[in-house]
């Protein structure tokens, strides 16, 4: 994904953690915050120490971005959104982690045409 695609500031972070909603399963967690006339949805990733060592945590966070790019034309444009991987995601593959993230994502309303 482009850089124009993700939350990379902690100070964003921090905006969607305080004022934005919500949502998870046993994979993941979502937060999401509403920002009206923004052209593209926007999207940052968190993968703790928790979940493994830095080859897995990095390995975890290109199935959950290739899972949103392949998403990427159903997805809700005028959004932040910040993606938390859980435990069981470090021994999940790439199909089951687009499955689970699908999934968390109708949750929040955030797929159109699913």
């Amino acid at each position: 994904m482009r850089k124009s695609f993700r939350v990379k500031k902690e100070k964003e972070f921090q905006k969607v953690f305080h004022n934005g909603v919500s949502k998870a399963n046993r994979q993941f967690v979502i937060y999401v915050l509403d920002k009206k006339g923004q052209p593209h949805f926007r999207v940052g990733l968190s993968v703790g120490k928790k979940i493994g060592n830095a080859v897995v945590r990095n390995a975890v966070k290109r199935k959950i971005r290739q899972a949103l790019t392949e998403l990427k034309a159903d997805l809700v444009q005028d959004i932040d959104f910040i993606v938390i991987a859980r435990k069981p995601v470090a021994e999940m593959s790439a199909a089951e982690v687009k499955k689970s993230l699908t999934h968390v994502l109708k949750l929040s309303n955030l797929l159109k045409n699913k």
